[in-house]
């Protein structure tokens, strides 16, 4: 039997938790994206500019998501006073209440895991998880002259 390696135990671990959050969103005529998004979006406006890296999306895949989400009445979009050149994006009141339930099925669900693990594996999980994401950054093997 081959060894699992760390990638592969990520990418099937969050596929499954994404299936999930999409099957839970798609109950609310929304998907796993929206939620994430009404998730992120402040109270004083968020500059759609760093909505994208929030997230972890591209700017074409951003400017679709808002687009849809405006036409769900989700968010408004405002000129931002301080910098003429982007915008603030906004919930709206039935954005907010959409927000609350993406936030409950979140919220269950990492409370449902809590209860499986001890603290000490909650804390060694995210010290992996850290260690991911910083090794993820600077790992280069191929180096090209």
């Amino acid at each position: 039997m081959r060894k699992k390696t760390i990638d592969a135990a990520l990418r099937s671990t969050w596929n499954a938790v994404s299936k999930m959050y999409n099957k839970e969103a798609s109950k609310f005529d929304s998907t796993m994206a929206t939620g994430f998004a009404l998730l992120n979006i402040e109270a004083e406006g968020t500059p759609s500019s760093s909505l994208g890296p929030r997230l972890g999306i591209e700017s074409t895949s951003l400017s679709r998501l808002l687009k849809s989400m405006e036409k769900k009445k989700l968010i408004n979009r405002v000129p931002n006073p301080s910098d003429g050149r982007s915008v603030l994006i906004f919930l709206t009141p039935f954005g907010k209440e959409k927000r609350d339930d993406s936030r409950s099925v979140v919220l269950n669900f990492n409370q449902l895991i809590e209860k499986q693990l001890s603290d000490i594996q909650i804390k060694h999980f995210f010290e992996v998880a850290d260690c991911i994401m910083e090794e993820s950054k600077k790992f280069e093997h191929f180096l090209i002259q």
